[in-house]
């Protein structure tokens, strides 16, 4: 692979120039970022994330990272002596498993996000569901009637508090840990949770960094990707089961943010070095944009 510096200086300033309407558009406004997969993992790529959402701070932006943090929870709990249970793609929560959840992502992955951040150059404060009343919720029942214990449902967002960072030059990073009705703690699907967030903040953008290139017609043919995807077409595919299981949340978080009002939501391979870059300051940019109909 060529290094930075073998690229000569006129592509870079073409590099430059193609971003500027972009930069002039979304400059002040707010942008969500869902934080996962590969890019979690893998040390270089997670360097290169933080380098990006550092520097879309930096030119203007206002970024907001919402998190999960699956594998290292799995990890946690096989190190307790626990066996890790899924429902519907969704983790079965006991009391015990809740705790483990809170102290893997609203602890390790979330503060280790916020130094990595600090140590790029911003300045970044890591939150939960519970700081600030953030994030409102209720327990959640599998549609088979399975009680899933300790996870959760959104019920409402107070943005107040990001509004608030967000202003004095901060950049919010949230784990997707909230307070039920009772004072219960519960894990909620990450996808969702960011989902929510851009549509209260009335988000410019909200872009899902996965693992894969984004939405295919037809998962098992890699040339069947979607680059647009219209709102009700997505709403269409979910209901009569055309995507990947897995995919499924992240396009409902992607319909739910529109619905409230996002101008667009993106979803984004992740495994791609400066992904996020690629995607809001190029024409081509890469993955699926979903866009409201009309």
């Amino acid at each position: 692979m060529n290094s930075t510096n073998d690229i000569p200086p006129a592509a870079r300033a073409a590099v430059l120039s193609e971003a500027l309407p972009f930069l002039r558009q979304y400059r002040g406004q707010t942008m969500v970022i869902k934080y996962g997969g590969n890019a979690m993992i893998d040390e270089r790529l997670k360097a290169a994330v933080v380098r990006d959402i550092v520097l879309l701070h930096f030119v203007g932006f206002r970024p907001i990272v919402v998190h999960g943090g699956g594998p290292e929870i799995t990890d946690a709990m096989k190190r307790m002596g626990k066996t890790p249970e899924f429902v519907g793609g969704q983790r079965v929560t006991d009391a015990e498993t809740v705790e483990i959840v809170e102290m893997v992502l609203a602890g390790k992955t979330n503060k280790g996000i916020v130094s990595l951040i600090n140590r790029a150059g911003g300045k970044a404060v890591g939150l939960s569901g519970k700081d600030g009343n953030l994030i409102a919720a209720k327990k959640r029942t599998s549609p088979d009637g399975v009680d899933l214990g300790f996870v959760g449902d959104v019920t409402g967002i107070n943005p107040e508090i990001l509004n608030v960072l967000t202003q004095n030059d901060y950049i919010p990073i949230i784990s997707s840990v909230a307070v039920g009705p009772e004072g219960e703690t519960l894990n909620i699907n990450a996808d969702l949770v960011a989902g929510d967030i851009a549509a209260a903040l009335d988000a410019c953008k909200f872009i899902l960094m996965t693992d894969v290139e984004g939405v295919y017609r037809d998962f098992s043919d890699k040339s069947s990707l979607l680059t647009t995807l219209k709102l009700s077409e997505a709403r269409r595919m979910i209901a009569e089961g055309e995507v990947d299981k897995g995919m499924i949340p992240k396009l409902e978080s992607c319909a739910r943010a529109l619905e409230g009002g996002v101008e667009r939501a993106h979803i984004i391979d992740g495994r791609q070095p400066n992904a996020l870059l690629i995607e809001l300051f190029t024409q081509a940019g890469i993955g699926t944009m979903l866009e409201r109909d009309g």
